[in-house]
C-alpha cells in the first residue's frame, strides 16, 4: 500500500478489532483475572520477541522504553482491578476517556493545539461509547470507577508516549510492558486456583497471541503514522465489536440504544478520519 498513513489507520483498525476479542476468551477462562493478564502478556511477550527479532530491532532499555513499559502495563493492570471493583460497562467506557486526556495532556505538557474539529469529534465519540453502554451503566463502586479513570489516563499516557519514542525504544518498551505485567500477575497463580485444561491452554493461546501479542505488532507499526489522538480514536471501535461477538456466538442481541451509540462512534471516527487526511494533504 503506498500510503503510509492509510495504512496506519488499516493497521489500528485491525488492532482494535482484535483486542476485542477479549471477553470472548477470557469469559471462558476459570482463572483470577490477575493470573489471565500475566500468562497473556507473557505469551505476548514472546510474540513480541520473535517479531523484534525477525526484523532486527534491537531491544533497548533507557529512559523512554521504561516510561512505555510502565504506561502500557498499567493501563492492563488497572483496566483488570476496574473489572473486579466495578461493572465490566463502567470500566470500559470510563477507559476510553483516553481522547479526552489525550488532548489535556497533550496541552498542558507539550502545548499542542488542537482543531475544533478534533475536539468534536473526542466530545461526540466519548457519548458515543456511553450511549452504547447505557442501559448497563450504573454507579457501580466508587474505587473501581476511579481505577477505570486511571486506565484511561494511563491508556493516553501509552499512545503519547510511545509516540514519542524512536522505534527502538517504542518497540522496547511495549515488550517491556508486557514483561512487567507477566511478572505482576503470574505470582497470583499461585494464589488463586488455576486449573490447566486443553480448553484453557488453547484460550490463553489465543489471548496472548491474537489479542494481545499480534496487535501490539499491529499498534507499533500504526503509531509511526498516525497520531496518539488517531490512534485512540480507532481503538474505541474496540468496546463496540464486543457485544458484536457475544451476538454472533452466543445470539444476545444489542439494545436500541446500543446501536445508535455504536453507529456514532463509527461515524465520528471516520468523519474525522477523511477529514483529517483531507485537511494535512492540502
Amino acid at each position: 500500500m503506498s500510503n503510509p498513513k492509510l495504512r496506519a489507520i488499516l493497521f489500528m483498525v485491525l488492532c482494535a478489532t482484535l483486542w476485542s476479542t477479549a471477553g470472548i476468551f477470557i469469559k471462558l477462562l476459570p482463572w483470577h483475572p490477575l493470573v489471565i493478564a500475566g500468562l497473556r502478556s507473557l505469551i505476548s511477550a514472546l510474540v513480541f520477541l520473535i517479531y523484534m527479532r525477525s526484523i532486527k530491532i534491537g531491544f533497548i532499555i533507557n529512559r523512554t522504553s521504561l516510561l512505555c513499559g510502565f504506561f502500557v502495563s498499567s493501563t492492563f493492570i488497572f483496566f483488570i482491578a476496574a473489572n473486579k471493583l466495578t461493572t465490566s460497562a463502567n470500566a470500559i467506557v470510563l477507559q476510553y476517556t483516553a481522547p479526552i486526556f489525550i488532548l489535556i495532556l497533550s496541552a498542558l505538557i507539550f502545548r499542542q493545539k488542537f482543531r475544533l474539529g478534533d475536539i468534536l469529534t473526542v466530545t461526540v465519540t466519548t457519548f458515543g461509547i456511553s450511549l452504547f453502554f447505557l442501559d448497563k451503566l450504573s454507579g457501580g463502586y466508587m474505587l473501581g470507577n476511579l481505577l477505570a479513570i486511571v486506565a484511561g489516563l494511563s491508556f493516553a499516557s501509552m499512545f503519547i508516549t510511545t509516540s514519542r519514542a524512536d522505534e527502538k525504544s517504542r518497540m522496547s518498551g511495549i515488550l517491556l510492558g508486557h514483561v512487567f505485567t507477566a511478572i505482576i500477575g503470574i505470582p497470583f497463580a499461585f494464589i488463586y486456583p488455576t486449573p490447566i485444561t486443553t480448553g484453557t491452554v488453547l484460550c490463553i493461546l489465543a489471548l496472548g497471541i491474537f489479542q494481545l501479542g499480534i496487535p501490539y505488532i499491529l499498534y507499533g507499526i500504526a503509531i509511526r503514522q498516525c497520531s496518539p489522538l488517531a490512534c485512540s480514536l480507532i481503538s474505541a471501535i474496540e468496546p463496540l465489536l464486543n457485544p458484536l461477538w457475544v451476538f454472533i456466538f452466543v445470539g444476545e442481541i444489542p439494545g436500541f440504544f446500543a446501536l445508535i451509540g455504536g453507529a456514532t462512534v463509527i461515524s465520528s471516527v471516520i468523519a474525522w478520519c477523511i477529514w483529517s487526511n483531507k485537511t494535512t494533504t492540502q
